[in-house]
């Protein structure tokens, strides 16, 4: 069974979406990760490098979104996904992204995707 290094609430502006305006002006995005592990080893040892440093993961996360620009939060969130598991120690990650303030005409509170991906389901 694998533990849990949760990060919840990582805020960046990003220029994602499908529409002109939305590349253009940019909108805040919200992240979640739960970032699956064993962390015995770095209990064990009391050993920052035998687990992952969440501080670096928030970063690069952030680099994420503040980067290249997707039309999809389904893409953003793989992306999200993919750079969440080049982390030697992490082997699941559920990532869940918000967008608060996606263009659609009624009222809402939020619009989110979450994925989970692995190093098992890798081809």
């Amino acid at each position: 069974m694998l533990d849990r290094v949760a990060l919840r609430g990582l805020r960046a502006v990003g220029h994602h979406g499908v529409f002109p305006e939305e590349r253009e002006k940019g909108q805040t995005f919200v992240v979640d990760l739960e970032l699956r592990l064993d962390t015995r080893p770095a209990a064990a040892g009391d050993d920052l490098a035998s687990t992952v440093h969440y501080g670096i993961v928030a970063e690069q996360v952030v680099a994420v979104v503040e980067g290249e620009p997707v039309d999809l939060i389904e893409t953003l969130a793989q992306r999200i996904a993919d750079q969440c598991l080049e982390h030697q120690a992490v082997r699941e990650v559920e990532v869940t992204v918000h967008k608060p303030e996606a263009p659609i005409t009624v009222p809402f509170d939020d619009v989110t995707i979450t994925i989970v991906r692995s190093r098992a389901h890798e081809q």
